[in-house]
Parts: C-alpha cells; structure tokens; sequence
C-alpha cells in the first residue's frame, strides 16, 4: 500500500508515476528536429586551469597533462589541455519531455575532432533526433530510447566533440513491481584483504606520460593497462558533481531550488526522513530516491562511467594519442560499494579514411561480479614512428 503524501503544492513524497500514452507519442514525435534549451545545463564555458582540476580531480584522473602547467609545457600541446571528457563539466545533457516516466542513460555514442586548451570557450548545442519504441522490456514493462544530439564548439566555432546520449525511459510503476527480482547484497560486503588488493591496484596505476606508444609498436590482441574505481562512495558522486559534470538540470538550493520546484513539481519529491525537497537526479546519493526508481540503493551516472573509460584509454595511449571516438552501453547499475576494473583489447589497427594510423579497441568495465557493465569499442590515433622521421 503506497504511504505516497501529496502537499497542495504538488510535491509528493513519491517520483512521478506517468504513463505512455498515444498522445505523449504524438507531443514527442512533433518535437523531433527541435534544439532544445541549454542554458539551466551549463556548469562551465571556459576550460580554465582549476576547471579542468577540479574536473580531473571529480573522476579521479591525476595525468600531469591536465593537472601540471610544468609537466605540460613540455608537452606535445604546450600548454595543460583538458581530458576529452571535459565536455561533460561544460553540459553533461539535459532533459526532454517524457512527464512522468523514469530514465536511464542507456547508451553513449562520441566522436572527438580536437583537444581542449586551457581557457578554451565551449559553447553547447543540444537537438532532439528522435526516439525509438516503446516496445515491450523485462526489465521495466514498456520502455522508449530516445536520442539527444550535443554539439561542442570552442571560440573559433570549430567543431571539438559531438555526444549522442541515449536514454531508456519507462513507467516506474513497473520498475519498482520489478525491483526484487533484481536484488543482490548490498552494500558489498568487501573483506579487508580484498580492499587492500583493491587499493594496491588503485595506487599502481599511471599514465603512459610523455614516452610515445607508437603504432607500430602494438599489435592485435594486445590488452590496455586497467583502471580501477571503487569501492564507489558517496563522495566520489559528489566530487563529480562539485566536478560541473552534473546534473540536469543544475543542483540548486534553498530559495532558488524552492522556486523551481514550484514550478515543477515533479522535478522533486519529499525525502520522508529528513523532510527535504530533493531533486529526482538525487538517485545518485540518496537510496530513498534510489528506491523510488527501481534500484536497490543510490548508482553511479552514466556519462560518469564513460569518463572512467576515457581516463582507461588515455592513460594507455600516452600524452601524443588522441580519442577519436568511442561507444559504450551501460547494461546495469554501479551501486555505492561496487568496484569496476576498466580495459580493453586492440582488435584491429590500420590507416583510416583519415589518414591516421589508428587502433580500434573493444572495452570493457568488469564489476566484482564478473558483470561487464559498461561494453563498448573506441578508436585511438597513435603516433607513428613515419612521421617522426
């Protein structure tokens, strides 16, 4: 029986519950082809030196490239440039229609044209492209995908990066009716030999730095040097966040936050221990809200995950690689308490349409249950001895 509370201001104690219906098809088809709003989104314009750190810092990427005026001087850009990931922290997405339903970033999809500098404005276009569905789903009941496309532009109105974020959306109705058949021990329940090999892992990881990984020098089969995150924590979600790379749209609080909520009711809910307002994106540090969407307790973000990926492959490839583009799924949570183990294999490399010497890399993030949660593929240019010469 639902204890659900309901204020005469429409805030519940309760997400909102929608349902598809053929005309929220309709009012989505006619947006299909829209830009849509940004500026609620934006966390950062300019790549400035303690923005890219911060962010740096918010996914636990130490590289001198971005953190080190010193160490990147000498480098291959000159100057500190931010991880590619960095276009999160200027607008990680947004929201589109859908009222009601529940979401989950289900798929990134990203293509990278050139490195951010410090300073560097980047400006953010997000359209509409459509949506496929709803089609029948164990997982939730009826579920959509939907596709956002984000463009990046610096200063120059060149082209850095375009970001194609799927979503799945579903009734949370049938995800919550669904959420015990999904359940496993949580938190994990870690021994303490086990945290140390963890952290041991942790501390011997580093990046390739200024030694070239030359194309010629890989060969098929060969595996990418790992990453490891976790035991995920409540403050790794929250340096993320201080990090700008979330949410949508952006955390508020108090009066400014009250406001809002007044005008959207269903952007928030009442938290029943502490009597807060909190705002739906609380599902990543809040078990209640968690809860409310079909989880057992609070989870990573997804465009959170793909960082991770990226900081695997940069770390691999060495200061004078460059991610040219990368796709990954996210096929389940990554709960607080989890651990995942990033890396990839080479399985394939040649001289694209570009004419760069490229490798193509299957990737994988491997949680402690052996569950690959984040499968995927990059591609990574790497110097070649040729053009050395």
């Amino acid at each position: 029986m639902s204890t659900d509370t309901t204020n005469d201001k429409g805030i519940s104690t309760e997400l909102a519950t929608g349902k598809f219906t053929d005309e929220m098809l309709q009012k989505m088809r006619d947006l299909i082809g829209t830009e849509l709003r940004t500026e609620a989104s934006v966390n950062n314009e300019y790549a400035t030196r303690l923005a890219i750190l911060r962010f740096a810092e918010g996914i636990g990427d130490d590289n001198p490239l971005w953190t080190d005026e010193e160490y990147a001087a000498s480098g291959p850009f000159g100057e500190i440039v931010a991880p590619p990931s960095f276009i999160f922290a200027c607008l990680g997405s947004i929201q589109v229609g859908w009222p009601g339903l529940g979401g989950f970033h289900a798929e990134t999809r990203m293509k990278f044209e050139r490195p951010i500098r410090v300073d560097d404005k980047i400006t953010a276009s997000v359209v509409f492209d459509g949506f496929d569905g709803p089609t029948d789903s164990s997982f939730g009941g009826k579920r959509i995908k939907d596709y956002l496309r984000q463009e990046y532009r610096n200063q120059d109105g060149e082209l850095v990066a375009t970001f194609i974020c799927s979503r799945m959306r579903f009734e949370r109705g049938e995800m919550q009716s669904r959420r015990s058949s999904r359940k496993i021990e949580l938190p994990h329940p870690w021994t303490e030999e086990q945290l140390e090999q963890i952290e041991e892992n942790i501390l011997a990881e580093k990046p390739r730095g200024a030694v070239p990984r030359y194309w010629e020098d890989v060969e098929i089969g060969d595996e990418l040097d790992t990453v490891t995150k976790g035991p995920l924590g409540l403050t790794d979600e929250i340096a993320y966040i201080a990090a700008g790379a979330a949410p949508v749209p952006r955390l508020t609080a108090h009066g400014v936050a009250l406001r809002k909520y007044r005008k959207h009711p269903k952007w928030a809910y009442r938290d029943p221990n502490t009597k807060a307002l909190e705002p739906v994106y609380s599902v990543h540090y809040n078990d209640y809200a968690a809860s409310l969407q079909g989880a057992q307790i609070a989870y990573d973000v997804g465009i959170q995950r793909t960082c991770w990926g990226i900081h695997c492959l940069t770390n691999w490839m060495g200061d004078a690689g460059f991610v040219k583009s990368l796709h990954g799924q996210y096929r389940a949570h990554v709960y607080l308490s989890d651990v995942v183990v990033l890396g990839g294999k080479i399985i394939d490399k040649k001289v694209d349409e570009d004419g760069d010497h490229v490798v193509e890399i299957e990737t994988w993030a491997m949680n402690q249950r052996d569950k690959n949660v984040m499968p995927g593929s990059a591609v990574v240019v790497l110097p070649s001895k040729g053009d050395a010469k």
